[in-house]
């Protein structure tokens, strides 16, 4: 094949003098819009076909190469600690006991698509990235009062939110921490979601020994790797659904500290203390198996109060059902934030929270799931803004404390002010 390779190099040099310094591809292109020219010299044509099969497999190896160091860089990133552990085993075995789990994953009460009907992911990928939104975040620093949690009087009875879905309440001599999140992030990625400033004012090192930590659910934004080992030391108890007591094992949590439980169970948790487990209309997951952990909501009863602690949920009748059953409500913590129309069957959106709180029968309305994060398109301040005009129309107590401000639980005259109006 020599007597082919130099006349035709010398040939293609003198026909087209630059196409040798383009590289592969444009040789190739070359090499293909020329063959007809050869047509009549089938030996030229045989060697032309070679040079490009030569170099479409010499792309392909270098593609496959690619392609395959990016899976195992993708492999081992998830394969970190911080993505926690699928069930198996005995957990795994209880779990498929249950009813709500069917198909290798656990389903909510009623038919929940993840987004709404006629919405594509290419939409609202599109819309999340590319589409101009107005204040998704402030511009300026949020504020704040950071109450001292390590010397407060145990018989004073207080709620105290951290920002997004993360509080504490002193309550009947009792610590609570419900979903904790401090590390200043709601992604495994290193550059994903971050906290707003002025939100993430609290670290675990501030955080009091805590009786009963509760976990709604496993999505970054609830359930915080860094906070969690963190805080480990400090908490006596966790109550979680099913699923994700598999998390909190692998993060080196003492099995017996954990009550791990499906929906519609009771659990006595000290002297006049007990949990209720009710549902909640949501997903979960880590990575890239989701539904592997039951989601949850919680009726905690105290000597003195009765709390609705809710989990991210879509409306449903599930609320009405949770208010019959035990109802009227002191308090209900509910969702408000991170919704849109594209994703109505998962949170709860602005004209339904007053709806499910009245269908609690709850004499007060803590709205939470909002003012750290964007994980929604709605306006930062959004949420409060709405459900605090919602309210005035419907005769509901909402209590907006700022981050950090204490709020007197049994006092129903404690005023807020709209801090966020003051927030560009």
């Amino acid at each position: 094949m020599t007597w082919i390779l130099n006349p035709t190099y010398s040939w293609c040099k003198m026909r087209c003098p630059n196409i040798l310094n383009k590289g592969f591809l444009d040789f190739r292109q070359f090499l293909i819009l020329e063959i007809k020219w050869f047509s009549s010299d089938f030996v030229l044509i045989q060697y032309f076909w070679a040079i490009i099969i030569k170099l479409q497999t010499l792309e392909m190896l270098i593609f496959v190469s690619v392609l395959l160091l990016f899976a195992t860089a993708v492999y081992q990133y998830i394969h970190q600690p911080k993505f926690g552990r699928i069930p198996s085993g005995d957990r795994l075995a209880r779990i498929k006991k249950s009813p709500n789990y069917k198909n290798g994953a656990f389903r909510n009460l009623s038919h929940t698509p993840d987004l709404t009907e006629g919405v594509t992911y290419y939409s609202v990928i599109k819309e999340f990235f590319f589409d101009k939104k107005q204040r998704l975040s402030p511009k300026n620093p949020l504020p704040s009062i950071k109450t001292d949690l390590l010397h407060l009087e145990l018989n004073q009875d207080v709620l105290v939110w951290f920002g997004h879905s993360s509080y504490f309440i002193q309550i009947d001599g009792k610590r609570i921490l419900v979903d904790p999140v401090f590390s200043g992030s709601a992604s495994p990625l290193p550059f994903g979601t971050k906290a707003f400033e002025g939100s993430d004012i609290y670290a675990a090192k501030d955080i009091p020994e805590i009786d009963f930590l509760f976990i709604t659910h496993d999505h970054w934004d609830h359930l915080d790797f860094e906070t969690i080992t963190k805080l480990k030391p400090k908490v006596k108890c966790v109550i979680c659904g099913l699923g994700t007591g598999a998390h909190l094992e692998y993060w080196g949590f003492d099995k017996n500290k954990i009550i791990e439980r499906d929906w519609n169970e009771y659990i006595k948790l000290d002297d006049n203390f007990s949990v209720n487990t009710v549902p909640a209309r949501h997903f979960s997951g880590r990575g890239i198996k989701r539904n592997k952990a039951l989601w949850m909501s919680f009726v905690l009863q105290t000597p003195n109060m009765k709390i609705f602690i809710g989990g991210d949920s879509g409306y449903d009748s599930h609320f009405s059902e949770i208010g019959k059953s035990f109802g009227p409500f002191d308090l209900a913590i509910l969702e408000n934030g991170q919704y849109d129309r594209k994703w109505r069957y998962i949170h709860l959106m602005p004209d339904e929270i007053l709806q499910a709180a009245m269908e609690l029968r709850a004499s007060t309305i803590f709205p939470v799931h909002s003012s750290k994060f964007v994980l929604g398109t709605h306006g930062w301040d959004e949420p409060l803004s709405m459900i605090s005009a919602n309210a005035m129309t419907e005769n509901l107590r909402v209590i907006t404390p700022k981050i950090g401000e204490p709020v007197s639980i049994r006092d129903k005259s404690q005023h807020f002010e709209k801090w966020w109006e003051g927030v560009d």
